[in-house]
């Protein structure tokens, strides 16, 4: 069986091909800039596989339209990239591959990746962020993903300044909002330099631990799952996930007992893998196939 991943970003596009086993036999990247650029680029590396694909796995940046329903199903909806806003994502495909395509967010993909083959196996209830040059969370729930009118928008919780830090926020919503603190691009306007250029010890690493805190203390409460994994570009620095830790208990003040910290927010073990093989493991999972 030759299954096709499609894990598009908002910087770039990762296309792979995989087998029954989510092996990845091939993979491309291309970087996001028009609709007609990149989905060319996309259609022609699936080509050459097209009398093998049986189904292609999409995750793509958002938001998105999920429902089966709707006349715009499979469209990449009010984006901030203008050029895709509006953009018939699964129709596009459908005119070149009359095969069963799965979609959803990228972050539902990188989920779902690490629930079938990382952090997330043997756990009915995973709940994944990914932090980078935004902020977007997935969750499942006995592997069916946990949505409604829509998919979720985790990353534009509301969370509290930390004591010591005056930004204003960077989210053009919501200022003051999980991603309008913690992404990169907030890390950088609020140190005056990108996340990896600063020094372990910058006290700019407890600011954002403490709204990565505030990220695990709300899904807790609100979700309980068995597993919170963070990942995303910032989630690369090893000096956070102890101030993670730190502050989380400091919010929680022993009102849930969670499982041990080490064991439930973690990084994902399949590390940048995470979307690519859960875009495979849609493609593979019939229930999903429209």
């Amino acid at each position: 069986m030759v299954y096709g991943a499609i894990e598009a970003g908002g910087t770039k596009f990762v296309c792979a091909i995989g087998d029954n086993e989510l092996n990845i036999t091939k993979r491309a990247s291309f970087p996001t800039t028009t609709p007609e650029e990149t989905m060319k680029l996309v259609i022609d590396f699936f080509k050459e596989y097209q009398t093998e694909l049986e189904s292609i796995g999409i995750g793509s940046f958002g938001p998105i339209d999920i429902h089966r329903d709707s006349p715009t199903y499979g469209y990449i909806t009010s984006t901030p990239k203008l050029a895709w806003q509006n953009f018939d994502f699964v129709g596009t495909l459908k005119k070149e591959f009359d095969i069963p395509m799965a979609w959803t967010t990228d972050v539902n993909a990188a989920c779902y990746g690490e629930y079938i083959a990382g952090e997330g196996q043997g756990f009915s209830s995973v709940v994944y962020y990914t932090v980078g040059t935004g902020v977007g969370g997935g969750a499942l729930q006995d592997g069916v993903f946990v949505e409604g009118f829509s998919h979720p928008e985790m990353g534009h919780m509301l969370v509290r300044n930390h004591p010591e830090d005056s930004f204003e926020g960077n989210c053009p919503f919501h200022k003051t909002c999980l991603e309008g603190m913690a992404a990169g691009p907030a890390m950088e306007k609020r140190a005056g330099k990108k996340g990896q250029d600063l020094a372990e010890d910058d006290p700019n690493w407890d600011i954002e631990a403490y709204y990565l805190a505030q990220c695990a203390y709300n899904t807790t409460l609100m979700l309980s799952p068995d597993k919170i994994i963070l990942g995303g570009g910032i989630m690369k620095q090893k000096q956070l996930m102890p101030k993670i830790y730190q502050a989380f208990e400091e919010l929680m003040k022993g009102y849930v007992k969670t499982p041990k910290l080490e064991d439930y927010i973690v990084t994902p073990e399949l590390g940048d893998n995470a979307g690519t093989v859960g875009c495979l493991a849609l493609a593979r999972d019939s229930k999903l196939h429209s």
